[in-house]
This record gives structure tokens, sequence and C-alpha cells, in this order.
């Protein structure tokens, strides 16, 4: 069997960036990224279908940033931003009243671009018990309709409507270079729960290559 990496952490540094920003010895080191963990575990338990792309955490002296990105801003920050404040108080819990807490809401332009987005929007319409194939050809045609978009390759693996077996099924439009670094390719797994059981979700979106020299 081929070794597989996850495409985004191949990337990191070529067409990646980081989504924890900061520097930590090796007092830190270890209490930080069990804080980062815990930050963006709560996170997603607390918004389940919230359109949460990433949760990027920047570290300074005595101040944390959590930036979420989504395609539901107005979900997460409530009415006159109550939503934002009651989250502020439960994550004050997990790093304490030392440091100082900015909790930033920045919304995703194009969701329909979005791997992480999408992933979640299948999940959701399988958990509905929509047939599996109709899920398949509809996103996948819906995604391969944006300009931007070079491929898309979706993947759903478990007891797909029902079977007694589970299995793996999928669908590719257009061409998805996994082995090339400087393709754009974004990609996110999700997990459906549905009644017979749980369906993994992947995406891979190619977005087209990226220079160097290019803005």
């Amino acid at each position: 069997m081929g070794n597989k990496i996850q495409p985004n952490l191949h990337r990191i540094g070529v067409t990646k960036g980081w989504t924890s920003r900061w520097f930590g010895d090796k007092k830190t080191m270890k209490q930080n990224l069990q804080q980062d963990d815990e930050i963006r575990t709560f996170l997603t338990k607390k918004l389940p279908k919230s359109g949460i792309s990433s949760i990027d955490i920047e570290r300074h002296p005595r101040l944390i940033n959590v930036i979420i990105h989504t395609s539901r801003a107005g979900m997460i920050i409530g009415r006159g931003g109550s939503g934002v404040e009651s989250l502020k108080s439960s994550l004050k819990k997990i790093i304490g009243n030392q440091i100082d807490l900015r909790l930033t809401v920045e919304e995703v332009k194009k969701p329909q671009e979005n791997a992480a987005i999408i992933a979640e929007g299948i999940a959701e319409q399988l958990e509905k018990r929509i047939p599996f194939r109709r899920v398949l050809k509809q996103t996948a045609e819906n995604v391969s309709e944006s300009y931007n978009i070079k491929g898309v390759k979706i993947m759903l693996g478990g007891r797909l409507d029902g079977a007694e077996m589970s299995r793996t099924e999928y669908i590719i439009k257009g061409k998805i270079p996994l082995t090339t670094l400087r393709s754009d390719i974004d990609y996110s797994q999700k997990i459906a729960y549905t009644k017979y059981g749980t369906v993994g979700v992947k995406v891979w979106i190619y977005k087209g290559d990226v220079f160097r020299n290019q803005k």
C-alpha cells in the first residue's frame, strides 16, 4: 500500500500557511499545543453546523487571538454580539483569566470553493437520508461550475444508503494533481452520523497552480 499524506499538511510553507501562529520554548510548547487542541475541539462541538472553514490561533505575550472563518457569521455572532460574548466566557475557562482573549469572526466570501464547508454540507444531506449518488453528482456539478475551480473530487465511505457492507464511492470532475506541490488543493474530511452508522466524507478542490513570482 502507498503512503498517503494529508494534502494540506504536505503543502505547508508552499501554498498553505499554519493555523497556529506563535513561538514557544520547551516549557510552554506542550501546554500551548494542548490548549490549542482544546479550543478547536470546544468550538467544533459548540458550533456543529455553523459552516466553519478553519480556526486560526495567534498568540502574543499577553493576548490570544482566536479567528473563526465561517460562512454563517451571523449565526455565531448572534443578536448584538451575544453569541461572541458567550463563546468568550466559555473559552476563558480553558485559557484562564491571566491572558486576554480576542475572538474574531471572519466570513468566507466564496463558500462554494471551500472544501470544509462543502464537506459539512454533504454530511448534513446524508444525515437527512438524501441518496448519496444524488448528493455526489449535484455537489460535484455545483463546485465545478465556479470559474476558479479546475477540479473536484468527492469520496464517501461507509454503509451508504444502509447497505449491509461498507464500501467506498467517489466522483471526479476535472483534474486533481496531488503530487504537484505548487498546485493549490483545498482538502477537508468530515463525518456524517447516519442511522446505519458513520459515513466518512472527503473533499479535494483544485484551484490551479501557485508560483513564487505570483502575487
